[in-house]
């Protein structure tokens, strides 16, 4: 059998578990194509999964890795609409950290004008999550404020730019003055040292205590009050992350008096027919953005595929700004 390279996880553990070793090729099913990787970037969710914590769902490669760029090499029954030796980047349930991996053609882009292959590999995830949840599920609109948590992040750095392209207010959170900066750059309005300052206190400063029409939260439980507390009348909580815990209490009380809505959504157990709607949103609304220079991937840093425990140790010490890039 043919076979290619990937990183592999043999057993749960640290940075170290990654293994870059011999592995069998895809074969790409009936509507799907193969793609040769360039590149791919790292994403929580890939560390969660090397710590044994986050299987693929039922189907999907076992390899880590939720987005790719590079070039189709073989195309699958069905698939019309795109060519071998087409550029794309794409959304993946597992498999990009390979040397090629089999993609549903829902989950296809192509390359944006003005973006190298290795940047397009930062945008996928990014842009997927930021849209769905921030415009599909919250319907974030002109003239409303948003409050960001973690600001520098690859999504934080993505919802900034979206939110401001569409003309809302910005407020960010992150850990030190450099990385507000950061955030200010990307056009936050307000940036929120949560290290120094309670955020929620901070919000009813900056917003006159009316509070935020969005939130879109990666700390899960830690953060639930005060998130509740952020909110303006008609307000919506979007978690998307459980970094400070699953279980909190909920003042429903609160939530009532604000007429306000908690949501939490995840994006790589959808069905197939889910993430192309979401993918089609993205080229239809994000891409232009990209492509006429409004939005722009950011990207920390750039290492070889087969150090990908160096960028796992990377996205763990908190002090990227931006997109970890793996390049085959």
């Amino acid at each position: 059998m043919a076979g290619m390279r990937a990183i592999t996880v043999p057993q749960p553990g640290g940075p170290e578990a990654l293994t870059w070793a011999e592995v069998p090729d895809p074969v790409p099913g009936e509507g799907e194509v193969l793609v040769e990787v360039v590149a791919t970037a790292v994403n929580r969710a890939d560390l969660l999964q090397r710590q044994g914590f986050y299987d693929p769902p039922p189907g999907a490669s076992p390899y880590p890795g939720l987005e790719c760029s590079g070039r189709i090499v073989a195309l699958g029954a069905g698939v019309s609409g795109w060519g071998v030796g087409d550029e794309v980047c794409a959304l993946l349930a597992g498999g990009g950290y390979a040397e090629r991996v089999a993609v549903p053609v829902g989950q296809l882009l192509p390359v944006p004008k003005g973006v190298s292959l290795e940047e397009a590999a930062a945008l996928p995830e990014v842009t997927a999550t930021v849209w769905s949840n921030l415009f599909m599920v919250a319907h974030l609109r002109p003239t409303e404020t948003v409050l960001l948590h973690g600001g520098a992040s690859g999504i934080g750095t993505m919802a900034i730019q979206l939110a401001k392209a569409v003309g809302a207010r910005v407020l960010v959170t992150a850990g030190s003055a450099e990385k507000l900066a950061r955030c200010a750059e990307l056009g936050a309005d307000v940036g929120i040292n949560y290290r120094e300052q309670d955020f929620a206190e901070a919000v009813r400063e900056a917003t006159g205590g009316a509070g935020v029409d969005v939130v879109l939260d990666i700390m899960g439980a830690k953060y639930l009050e005060r998130n509740v507390a952020s909110l303006a009348l008609n307000g919506r909580l979007v978690v998307i992350g459980l970094q400070g815990g699953v279980k909190a209490e909920l003042n429903l009380g609160a939530l009532l008096a604000k007429r306000a809505a908690v949501v939490a959504t995840s994006l790589r157990g959808r069905p197939l027919a889910e993430k192309a709607a979401i993918v089609a949103g993205v080229r239809e609304h994000v891409w232009p953005l990209i492509e006429g220079g409004v939005v722009r991937p950011v990207v920390h840093q750039v290492l070889p595929l087969a150090e990908a425990g160096a960028g796992h140790r990377l996205l763990e010490s908190g002090a990227q700004v931006g997109k970890v890039v793996l390049r085959v």
